[in-house]
């Protein structure tokens, strides 16, 4: 517990360290000012631009008077609420008309702003006639210059239109037609870092000037966006939003100039027209809070040290959940807590963005989505990490089987050989070996089941009569699959078996199996001894080098691990079970295809111990193909789920037949399998967002469909990368087969674990091993190859149409790329079966 406790505080004191020095409070210019000289305002609100009530409007403006001047109007629509309310107060307005292509509805606007002309004549200051009509190419400029001087007809006040200043200097004329120009300078728009901010401002304000010397200029719209996407150089940001208006103000000061800040409250509505920045110009949010101070250090964060503590809390709830009862070094504590700490932080930074971003329908399905899909993807990555420091840096296994055990007892064992349509050559190389064990007191159950055909049986029952009295041939029908056919091989079982060994019937067993292992159930707690499985043809192709090197992995780093609980998964070979106690739990199980592994946990529920060795002790046969490959790893994901379903109120915490170890153990092996299957169902949400940004613009699926699927996938290469070299001790070509040959079983546990929770009883699939293949399918990574084009073609269409550098954008197109990474290495596996294929065939 000390480790632990040392981890925690070593681990919370990285998240203090870097939360605090963070830039979270900013010093600007000692220049003060009492008020902006004037704000756009739009009386809209959400993302419908539903219209604010009078009462609302009267709020906002009560609220306004006190930072600024003067607001501005976009439409005359809209600004009657407005004036009626500033009617009441000293602040002026500038009078906007909004003109657009449709010339009717032009004609109306121009008609309402005539009247609020004549009925509020001493609180309009300026009349704006369109706003970015020509650059928007609404109407033209002759068009736009007849609406400024019929304007001019029903009123004296100042008349102007407001376009970007590129305008100004691209249509000169228009300036002959104003009483003064109102020109935008929006740096963010333009790309422009904010560092070059008022640079930036000056040198296209002295552009206009130069071409208008004798004519007054307002810049009508400068601002900065406090959040979403950057623009190339541009960042949104609170701070650097501080820094332009605050900047900008001093500067408009020193010149004299007039100016317009956009805007007084962020306006939902523009998500949709202007992405995910346009939402967030105003200097108060939607909810009407400042954003920062308008003199004085600005605080960035006011949530931080909220947020923080919650990380470590969250962190040191993980660490203590995930390291209990273990065994510890301060290695494996502290790198673990840290890697808790740093899951903590994610998990805080997704449950706050719907908090810091104004969130519309679709935002909150992805989000939502997202969320409740990162749970088993954060589970998985931190076992994957835990198991990484833990045999990396943590403390070496104790329960290995030690490799000199001694008894002098010597009970019987029964060896059962299940063989359905086995090749004869195949079992008759598996039964030759059995005969060669030096163990003294045992039997070999052969057992043919539903194989009526007798090319597959009869030489084997010649074989059987050939090797002598321990070979006991048996040719049955029955149901229940393999389970069923050592359920019946246990009626013809000696009566003197103590154990039942397993193996399958392309095993090849080493003499000194049973003497090495059979010592073991000397303890009468003992009721498994499980070897690892191996292949003897994994030079053969490098196909099958890949699914050999999949498989060591797990028996060489996952075995072990849960070795060290009494948590192993019990593979049907390579395995000796106590008789007494499978009786005693009721036997192989028929309601499942992985009769193995359910025996298994029904015998931890009873109480006993399991053993492991990773010695290998015999060598069977990978495979024929990739489908045959594919058809195995469904057969233990639908097993699996079938498991989980049947026991799962063992795991609830009120049961007490597994401990807290093994509980552990077990969740996150079914989590592996749900967190696999989840990653199809990420990806085609990825796939379906994709349009949606490109031709849409709106927003990018948020932080847990993104940064989850990077973090687990670096911590899955380094998780295969160093454990690969240091427990399965193989060269670097086999390491990245191995990597490859598992990613390419995604879609297959997918499928599998769909069918485990919709389909009952699906029927046992013999993995076609010994060149007894049966007729392939026309393309067996049909759906793979579609996910992975859709994805790889998703990738490349962000990128290629990212024209802004959208950081966010490269970030989900690397999501993306990596979800697309197991179909590719379906294709791969797919393409190395046919190349050695043809190699077979040149031979």
């Amino acid at each position: 517990m000390r480790y632990i406790i040392l981890g925690l505080i070593m681990a919370g004191l990285f998240q203090v360290f870097f939360w605090i020095t963070q830039d979270n409070r900013v010093s600007l210019s000692d220049d003060s000012f009492d008020k902006i000289e004037s704000l756009s305002y739009s009386p809209y609100e959400g993302y419908d631009k539903k219209m604010l009530s009078y009462q609302q409007i009267e709020n906002d403006v009560n609220m306004l008077v006190h930072f600024t001047n003067k607001v501005r109007t976009y439409a005359a629509s809209e600004a009657e609420a407005i004036l009626e309310v500033t009617s009441k107060t000293d602040m002026p307005i500038d009078l906007g008309l909004w003109l657009s292509g449709d010339l009717k509805e032009n004609f109306k606007e121009v008609e309402r702003a005539i009247k609020l002309l004549e009925k509020y004549p001493d609180n309009i200051a300026n009349v704006i006639v369109g706003n970015e009509t020509l650059l928007r190419a609404d109407i033209n400029e002759v068009e736009l210059m007849a609406y400024i001087d019929f304007m001019r007809e029903y009123t004296d006040k100042p008349i102007t239109t407001a376009e970007t200043w590129d305008v100004w200097e691209r249509v000169p004329e228009i300036a002959n037609h104003v009483d003064f120009l109102t020109i935008h300078i929006l740096p963010y728009w333009e790309k422009i870092p904010i560092e070059l901010f008022n640079s930036f401002v000056i040198e296209k304000y002295n552009v206009v000037k130069s071409i208008h010397p004798n004519k007054k200029i307002a810049i009508g719209e400068t601002g900065w966006p406090s959040h979403g996407y950057n623009n190339r150089g541009a960042v949104p940001s609170l701070k650097n939003q501080a820094m332009a208006i605050r900047g900008f103000i001093n500067l408009a000061k020193e010149n004299g100039w007039t100016y317009n800040i956009i805007e007084a409250f962020d306006q939902q509505w523009k998500g949709y027209d202007e992405g995910n920045v346009g939402q967030y110009w105003g200097i108060f949010t939607s909810g009407r809070e400042l954003k920062f101070s308008l003199n004085g250090d600005i605080e960035l964060n006011q949530y931080w040290l909220y947020q923080m503590i919650a990380a470590i809390i969250i962190g040191a709830l993980i660490t203590l959940y995930g390291l209990r009862n273990q065994r510890l070094n301060l290695n494996h504590a502290i790198a673990y807590a840290i890697a808790a700490q740093g899951m903590a932080f994610g998990i805080v930074m997704a449950v706050i963005y719907p908090f810091t971003n104004y969130m519309n329908f679709g935002m909150w399905i992805m989000w939502g989505m997202g969320t409740f899909l990162m749970i088993p993807l954060v589970i998985i990555t931190l076992a994957k990490a835990n198991e990484l420091f833990k045999c990396s840096i943590g403390t070496p296994p104790t329960r290995l089987v030690p490799l000199d055990l001694r008894s002098e007892n010597a009970p019987f064992v029964s060896i059962h050989v299940p063989a359905y349509k086995e090749q004869p050559h195949v079992l008759e190389e598996t039964l030759r070996a059995l005969s060669r064990l030096k163990y003294p007191n045992y039997e070999v159950l052969v057992i043919i089941n539903n194989t009526p055909e007798e090319f597959y049986w009869k030489p084997i029952e010649k074989l059987c009569e050939e090797l002598g009295e321990k070979f006991v041939f048996m040719n049955i029908t029955c149901s229940g699959f393999k389970a069923g056919a050592l359920n019946a091989a246990l009626e013809q079982t000696d009566k003197r078996a103590e154990i039942i060994a397993v193996i399958d019937a392309d095993y090849v067993v080493e003499s000194p199996w049973l003497v090495d292992l059979v010592p073991l159930f000397d303890d009468p707690k003992v009721a498994i001894v499980q070897a690892p499985q191996d292949h003897r043809d994994g030079d053969e192709s490098i196909i099958k080098a890949a699914m050999n090197a999949e498989y060591a992995g797990f028996f060489d780093i996952g075995m072990i691990d849960r070795n060290e609980e009494n948590a192993i998964v019990v593979h049907g070979t390579m395995v000796m079970v106590r008789l007494s106690a499978m009786m005693e739990v009721g036997g192989w199980g028929t309601d499942t295809i992985v009769e193995d592994s359910e025996l298994g946990l029904r015998l931890f529920e009873a109480g006993y111990i399991a053993h492991y060795t990773n010695r290998r002790y015999g060598y069977g046969l990978l495979p024929d193909t990739v489908e045959a490959f594919k058809t195995q790893r469904h057969r233990w994901a639908y097993g699996a789920i079938q498991i989980l379903k049947k026991h799962w109120k063992e795991f609830k915490p009120s049961s007490t037949k597994l401990t807290p170890n093994q509980k552990k153990k077990f969740v996150a092996g079914w989590f592996f399998w749900l967190s696999d299957a989840m990653g199809p169902v990420m990806a085609i949400m990825n796939i379906i967002w994709v349009p949606v940004i490109i031709f849409v613009g709106v927003t990018i699926p948020t932080i847990p469909l993104t940064i989850p699927i990077i973090t687990a996938f670096l911590v899955n290469i380094l998780h295969t990368f160093i454990l690969y070299r240091m427990k399965v001790k193989t060269s670097i070509k086999n390491t990245i087969l191995s990597s490859i040959a598992s990613m390419s079983l995604q879609l297959i546990i997918f499928k599998a674990v769909y069918d485990g929770f919709v389909k009952d009883g699906l029927p046992f699939k013999r993995t076609q091993k010994g060149g007894k293949t049966a007729k392939k399918s026309a393309n067996p990574i049909k759906h793979e190859t579609i996910l992975g084009v859709l994805l790889l073609a998703s990738f490349f269409a962000l990128i290629f149409t990212n024209k802004t550098g959208i950081t966010e954008i490269y970030v989900f197109a690397a999501t993306i790329f990596i979800q697309s990474i197991p179909y590719i290495s379906a294709i791969i596996m797919r393409f190395l079966e046919v190349y050695s294929i043809k190699n077979n065939q040149k031979s």
